[in-house]
Parts: structure tokens; C-alpha cells; sequence
């Protein structure tokens, strides 16, 4: 069985290296709760952070580019792009690949977890408001939407 596309990063990651995302997380949102005026600037922060996924795609397409201009000079380093390819389809399958652990140690967070600091910061700025139930469906669901930034 295949884990959750949402999960398989940090399922495939040591449970050391998860927790200290994870608190580094907390310890950002915790600092911004004290600073609500800088909320904005990290928001586009993150806005700009590189997930793991756009991470390994640069890493991969840049390492399959060499392999394939140093395959002009001998043909063995034409390996280099099938080996890649390799190991983004293992990442895709099982969220694990030989970068997925450096790049883990260094930082390098999944999507999911962006977003939950992105919503985190969102809520301590007041933006998700209360929908009323008596609002029509349509207005419930554009008011929400505003909400999510969406």
C-alpha cells in the first residue's frame, strides 16, 4: 500500500527530524503571536519557500541536464538521467528518495507543512471569521473561500 500523498515525506523522514520541523514551526508561530505586525512579511516568506517537492524536481532536472550534456563526452553518464528518473518515480510512489533525508536535515519542509504555519499565522491575524448559517450556500461558500485566501 501507498502512503497519503500528503504524508509520505514526513512518513519516510526520522521521527527526530520531523519533531524538529515541527517545533521550529511552532517556535515561528509562537514568535509572531508576540509580533502581529510582521505577520504580513512572513506570510509572503512563505510565500516564496521552496517545498520538498519543487526542491527535488530543480534537483533532479538539474542532475539529468549534466548527465545528459556530459553524456556528449561519454555515453556512460547517460545513466545519470534514467537513474533520476528512477528515483523521482519512487518518490512519487513512497514519498522517500536518496535526497529526500538531506534535504530533511537541512529544512526543506512539504507543502502541508507550509501551509499549516500559512494558516496558522492566517488565524492569528483574524482572517477566518465566522460564516453565518444563515447566509445562502453561495454566499457561505464565497465568504469561505475569501477566508482561505482562495
Amino acid at each position: 500500500m501507498l502512503p497519503e500523498t500528503t504524508t509520505r515525506v514526513a512518513w519516510n523522514t526520522a521521527e527526530t527530524i520531523n519533531r524538529r520541523i515541527a517545533e521550529e514551526t511552532e517556535e515561528r508561530i509562537r514568535h509572531y503571536a508576540a509580533r502581529p505586525q510582521q505577520i504580513d512579511r512572513r506570510l509572503k516568506e512563505l510565500d516564496e519557500e521552496w517545498d520538498m517537492e519543487r526542491t527535488l524536481e530543480t534537483n533532479a532536472a538539474g542532475v539529468a541536464l549534466l548527465g545528459t550534456v556530459l553524456g556528449i563526452v561519454n555515453k556512460r553518464f547517460l545513466l545519470l538521467p534514467g537513474l533520476v528518473a528512477g528515483f523521482l518515480l519512487q518518490h512519487a510512489l513512497q514519498g522517500w528518495c536518496p535526497p529526500v533525508p538531506l534535504f530533511r536535515r537541512a529544512g526543506v519542509r512539504t507543502a502541508t507543512e507550509i501551509e499549516r504555519e500559512r494558516y496558522a499565522l492566517k488565524a492569528l491575524r483574524g482572517d477566518f471569521q465566522p460564516i453565518s448559517r444563515n447566509a445562502d450556500n453561495d454566499q457561505a461558500a464565497a465568504t469561505a473561500l475569501r477566508a482561505v485566501g482562495a
